[in-house]
């Protein structure tokens, strides 16, 4: 897959490296500003079970 990213990039390399980079950083923003708010309700990061009762050390 990033070969052929890679190959459909235009200019010489420093050009497709970086273009390669604005991808890589638009991928990421997308990622956080829209995909994982979106999934965090969905996963069980909230359900913790550590018992609050218990002192630490026993």
């Amino acid at each position: 897959m990033y070969g052929w990213i890679w190959r459909h990039l235009p200019g010489n390399v420093w050009v497709k490296a970086l273009l390669s980079l604005v991808l890589v950083v638009a991928a990421v923003y997308m990622l956080f500003q829209y995909v994982f708010p979106w999934a965090e309700p969905l996963l069980p990061f909230g359900d913790v079970t550590v018992d609050e009762g218990m002192p630490a050390g026993r």
